[in-house]
């Protein structure tokens, strides 16, 4: 069962990145660590905007939805992890903190994109 989530949670995060590469996003980083924090993927949407994005991949939402798995203590992290980028990468534009929640569906891993999602 363990080994199903954590391929799940690959699957999840392939699909997820996929998806934003679709949408024009570049993926700078995955699974970026900084301390306790862990960011799944870290993109740029055109020339001024860092996205750090938490991929929620569940198996159903029997027990809810993937994008409400997020907390408090998580959001803290991604702040933290925020501040880290901006000096490392010297960014002096805005960031956007965004989820998304993936789900098997019938033709394979559903993706919802929540922008700003922390706010």
């Amino acid at each position: 069962m363990a080994n199903q989530a954590h391929q799940l949670g690959q699957d999840g995060e392939q699909a997820a990145a996929s998806f934003l590469a679709a949408l024009g996003y570049e993926i700078l980083y995955r699974g970026y660590r900084h301390g306790r924090a862990e960011v799944d993927l870290v993109a740029r949407w055109g020339p001024h905007l860092l996205v750090l994005i938490e991929v929620k991949a569940r198996s159903s939402n029997h027990f809810g939805y993937p994008e409400t798995f997020v907390t408090e203590r998580k959001k803290q992290l991604f702040r933290l992890a925020a501040e880290q980028l901006q000096e490392n990468l010297m960014w002096p534009h805005d960031i956007r903190f965004d989820i998304l929640a993936v789900t098997p569906s019938k033709e394979g891993l559903r993706v919802e994109h929540f922008e700003d999602a922390f706010y």
